[in-house]
């Protein structure tokens, strides 16, 4: 089993949230976060100045088999690739061992 988390812009969350269901990732966790990245620039938005150092995005986490990973993986950088800097990034983690709360069942099966 492994962990994603990915840090992507907050227009594309929606997107991304479909494009995961249509693999049968159905079960995600979001939250808004803000980061602090290497550009240092003043850009403008429709006349209004920003930072792109802090910039607000948002953090998806979830858990997949094994077998899921890679079109996980491929969904989220084709839905939330814009081609611009900030398009964030995706990490993976190992997970050791998954329950489900209900039924008390463990491993891969718990999480469909």
């Amino acid at each position: 089993m492994k962990k994603v988390e990915a840090i992507i812009r907050t227009s594309k969350l929606s997107d991304v949230r479909k494009a995961l269901n249509q693999i049968d990732v159905n079960f995600i966790t979001y939250w808004a976060v803000t980061g602090v990245g290497n550009e240092k620039e003043v850009h403008s938005y429709k006349g209004v100045p920003y930072n792109t150092s802090e910039i607000e995005r948002t953090m998806l986490s979830f858990v997949c088999n094994d077998d899921y990973l890679e079109p996980a993986i491929k969904a989220i950088q084709a839905t939330a690739k814009t081609g611009e800097v900030g398009d964030g990034k995706i990490f993976v983690s190992d997970i050791i061992e998954s329950y489900r709360i209900r039924t008390d069942e463990k491993g891969g099966i718990s999480l469909k």
